[in-house]
């Protein structure tokens, strides 16, 4: 049996033993927004260190929690940070969770980022539903041996974000009073900053927004059959757009100012999936 649908499957019997997550929603939180794992009722927490094959993630704002619980209603199983390609794993290993969650019943799957923007309309703070991706990370988790147990050899993405569910997301921004856009994202690999030349080309070529995220997990999720919504903050302008310097700080303060208005529309969704 294939080695990597091994090791998701020894970290879903493990989590099987502390959780029942059938039919839950699904959500991987980025940068800005881990808080809204506090918000969910009657918890039930699990360290991603405490899981089998689970890698620790390293980045600020990521606390690496894994949470079970009650959101507006709504059964949802919260991922409090992500794993980053850029982080040194490999594509399986970023994608794992979402495999996890598959075989955890999980029935849909939302999924947050913080990403610059390259759309000259766009501003800091903007949330941007993401229609279509474009992967630049040189690299894919469905790369190798297929998992037959979870999906297709050759997985189609004409439709790998599920438009009912992005349509709900966005009439339910237009009615909390939400400036709301929609567009590509751009995955690259890391960990640096794009170039401001790189920025020109994933302008040139269609991309809206750029990030280092969650292209791995709706590859993973469109494998296994996963519904899912990606929804970006932009929580600074790309490289070259308006001549200052990026950073970190500036990402986390923009997602930190947005965070209340972004972490209601998340609520306000997954009480209507």
């Amino acid at each position: 049996m294939n080695q990597t649908y091994l090791k998701c499957k020894e970290a879903a019997d493990y989590l099987k033993t502390k959780m029942d997550a059938e039919n839950a929603i699904g959500l991987i939180l980025g940068s800005g927004l881990g808080e809204l794992g506090n918000e969910i009722q009657d918890p039930v927490v699990v360290d991603y260190a405490d899981i089998p094959n689970f890698p620790k993630t390293t980045v600020p704002g990521h606390a690496g929690k894994l949470i079970l619980g009650t959101l507006s209603g709504a059964k949802v199983l919260c991922m409090q940070g992500r794993f980053h390609f850029y982080e040194g794993h490999d594509m399986k290993t970023v994608a794992m969770p979402v495999r996890v969650m598959k075989l955890l019943g999980v029935k849909a799957l939302i999924l947050t980022n913080a990403a610059g923007g390259c759309n000259e309309t766009f501003k800091p703070g903007t949330l941007m539903f993401i229609d279509d991706f474009i992967n630049f990370m040189g690299d894919n988790p469905l790369y190798g041996e297929n998992l037959e147990e979870l999906g297709p050899r050759f997985p189609d993405m004409t439709k790998a974000l599920d438009k009912e569910y992005t349509e709900l997301g966005i009439e339910t921004a237009k009615e909390l009073g939400i400036d709301i856009r929609r567009g590509v994202y751009m995955g690259f690999r890391g960990p640096n900053y794009e170039t401001p030349a790189e920025i020109r080309f994933a302008r040139t070529i269609g991309a809206d927004a750029v990030g280092m995220s969650t292209v791995p997990e709706i590859l993973a999720g469109r494998h296994c059959g996963l519904r899912m919504i990606a929804i970006s903050c932009i929580t600074n302008m790309a490289a070259g757009m308006t001549g200052e310097e990026l950073s970190h700080k500036e990402v986390q303060e923009t997602a930190d100012r947005v965070k209340d208005q972004f972490k209601g529309l998340i609520r306000a969704i997954v009480s209507r999936m």
